[in-house]
């Protein structure tokens, strides 16, 4: 596993809910209305799996960043 992951929100996913934004505050922020992650890549932290194991459309994938293997949601 690499010491890191990228976070990516789809746009066209996500209908705000906020959910990430108060489940991982320090790595998700909602613009416009929308969520966006404060970093693309972060390190490994339960948070952000939390946060993708919440969005009620999985707008939030988590991928390891060296071999883009799938982490959250869980497939």
């Amino acid at each position: 596993m690499s010491a890191n992951w990228r976070v990516s929100v789809d746009p066209h996913r996500c209908i705000g809910a906020g959910i990430c934004a108060g489940t991982a505050p320090q790595h998700f922020q909602l613009v416009e209305g929308l969520s966006t992650p404060l970093a693309e890549t972060v390190p490994p932290a339960d948070p952000v799996i939390d946060a993708a194991e919440s969005c009620p459309v999985e707008a939030i994938t988590v991928h390891d960043s060296s071999d883009q293997r799938l982490i959250a949601p869980e497939p």
